[in-house]
């Protein structure tokens, strides 16, 4: 299931919620998650909040087919992406992603792997609200680049 939300989500409910109603009990060994939140921080500057766009329709094509990229490559059951866009605060959740199989190995894999892709490639903008001081007014830049994971 892949999810593209503008308000604010508890990613351990979200879990449990979608774990319980797969109906999958005893079926999977392991459950591989990650969950993300926005820092107040980012390349030495204090962020105040940031406002996060994508594409309708063209993100979430793009999160089905690192989706199903991952189920060609591991043995998963099921998997769960939830991505949060519009006004973040520090500390909020930004993303979930979640692969169930019968081994640890896949689920983990598999869940990093997505994870990466949607990083890297998924049509997500970002634009941070930089913190003010006296001498500065408060400023708005757009991120050119998320950091690699590898």
């Amino acid at each position: 299931m892949i999810k593209i939300i503008q308000k604010a989500f508890d990613p351990w409910h979200e879990l449990a919620t979608f774990q319980r109603e797969m109906k999958r009990e005893g079926e999977f060994g392991a459950c591989a998650n990650f969950i993300g939140t926005m820092r107040d921080m980012n390349e030495g500057d204090a962020v105040n909040g940031m406002f996060l766009e994508h594409y309708p329709g063209m993100t979430e094509k793009h999160l089905e087919k690192i989706v199903q990229s991952a189920k060609k490559q591991w043995d998963l059951l099921e998997t769960l992406v939830i991505h949060r866009v519009g006004a973040l605060l520090p500390n909020d959740p930004i993303v979930l992603v979640a692969a169930w199989s019968v081994h640890r190995k896949d689920a983990f894999e598999a869940s990093r792997f997505i994870m990466e892709d949607l990083k890297s490639k998924a049509p997500f903008w970002k634009k941070e609200n930089l913190s003010s001081t006296a001498l500065q007014a408060e400023k708005n830049r757009w991120v050119e680049k998320n950091t690699s994971g590898y």
